[in-house]
């Protein structure tokens, strides 16, 4: 098949790169495993650089959407669990639904330069600091939780905000941030020396890992949150309806 972008279009190519992808991996042939069209012929067929491309790729890798291997190309990512939601919560308003108790057992807030793949998916350069928040939650006897979010430079915070607030009511009622669109990925890791520190539990017992991409109103990215839960303390469910 052949695949067309528009170069006279105000939107940058990098863009309509990625909406093409999307398109691309929606079908169906795709989706049952097919190998996407390769990289020098697609960029070719586009008439763009192949960092263009790879930028557009590495994006859709980032969100779990594609997966690269050497040899055999990129293909659809067969995700164990993935979830699509507009109509979701932070975790504070979560816990306050189930009547549970929350501690913030650790919060720390620093600047940092992302690496390639999260400046791919904010859309910014490498030499632009993020303001990445740690925090370690709980019940008050026991933390299950360990976040780690990186906020895009464009949502303006400053890193002197009050973060035991519910997040999501503080950045529409402090910094006019809707969150309003939340793609998930769930799946099972084996604690590492680090998360097992920080959720007080053996290295490699079993935790839930959570990646969640938050957009705006506009689908404009403003947060990457990593969660690492501790799998006897989190169920996830799926409500599905026809």
């Amino acid at each position: 098949m052949k695949y067309s972008i528009d170069h006279k279009s105000p939107i940058p190519l990098h863009i309509q790169t990625e909406m093409l992808l999307r398109d691309i991996i929606a079908e169906e042939e795709y989706k049952n495993g097919k190998t996407l069209p390769n990289e020098v012929d697609l960029a070719k067929q586009l008439a763009i650089s192949r960092t263009t491309l790879r930028q557009a790729i590495n994006k859709l890798v980032f969100e779990g959407l594609l997966v690269r291997k050497k040899r055999t190309g990129t293909k659809v990512a067969q995700a164990a669990v993935s979830s699509k939601s507009n109509n979701w919560l932070s975790f504070s308003q979560e816990m306050k639904l189930r009547g549970i108790l929350i501690k913030n057992f650790e919060l720390h807030v620093t600047w940092v330069y992302p690496d390639e793949a999260l400046a791919n998916f904010f859309e910014i350069k490498t030499d632009r600091k993020l303001l990445k928040m740690e925090r370690v939650r709980g019940k008050p006897n026991e933390p299950f939780v360990y976040f780690v979010s990186y906020f895009h430079p464009r949502v303006g915070l400053t890193g002197d905000e009050d973060f035991k607030k519910p997040l999501y009511e503080m950045l529409e009622n402090d910094h006019s941030v809707i969150a309003t669109l939340s793609k998930e990925e769930i799946s099972a890791k084996a604690a590492d020396t680090f998360i097992a520190a920080k959720l007080k539990i053996a290295v490699d017992s079993p935790v839930l890992f959570r990646k969640r991409f938050v957009f705006d109103q506009g689908e404009r990215p403003i947060e990457f949150n990593l969660g690492y839960y501790k799998a006897d303390s989190f169920v996830y469910t799926v409500e599905s309806s026809r």
